[in-house]
């Protein structure tokens, strides 16, 4: 199920990003990005304010990110959106703590996350990522797998 996030309402609940910080933004799209490569994910986040002669729309990879105009903020672009969806935002899972964004998430039958308990979600999926079920790329064969091998391939002369 893909996720529509509410940006600037979930940096704060990340350890380690603050607001504050000059590349908030980007420190969050390139966790996103990682969560994806984890856990296969469509990723779009909406974020206030576009700045002057920026797109207002980026692709990261697999995140899509998008800032609201000005005079338009991420809370009423997630409102929009989820319009423009009709019947497939039930598909979507969008987060926010903010009750406009989630009660519109409810009024479009998408399914709702508190940004607190998608950060959560976000640390885990991070800390401990599923096993490969393979080997690592470190890992060597050992002898008798390489004779083996050689056995099935036939040497090359």
């Amino acid at each position: 199920m893909p996720y529509l996030i509410d940006g600037h309402n979930l940096i704060p609940k990340i350890p380690g990003l603050s607001l504050g910080d000059i590349d908030d933004e980007l420190q969050l799209i390139q966790l996103l990005q990682e969560f994806w490569r984890l856990q296969r994910k469509q990723v779009e986040i909406h974020f206030d304010n576009a700045q002057p002669g920026q797109p207002r729309a980026r692709v990261f990879g697999a995140v899509t990110a998008r800032f609201s105009r000005p005079g338009k903020t991420a809370d009423q672009a997630i409102q929009e959106h989820l319009t423009r969806l009709g019947r497939a935002a039930r598909n979507w899972t969008v987060v926010s703590s903010d009750h406009s964004v989630q009660a519109a998430a409810r009024a479009a039958r998408a399914q709702s996350m508190s940004a607190e308990a998608f950060a959560a979600a976000l640390r885990q999926a991070l800390d401990h990522p599923p096993e490969t079920g393979g080997r690592g790329e470190d890992t060597a064969l050992d002898p008798d797998e390489v004779q083996d091998w050689l056995d099935i391939f036939g040497k090359q002369d």
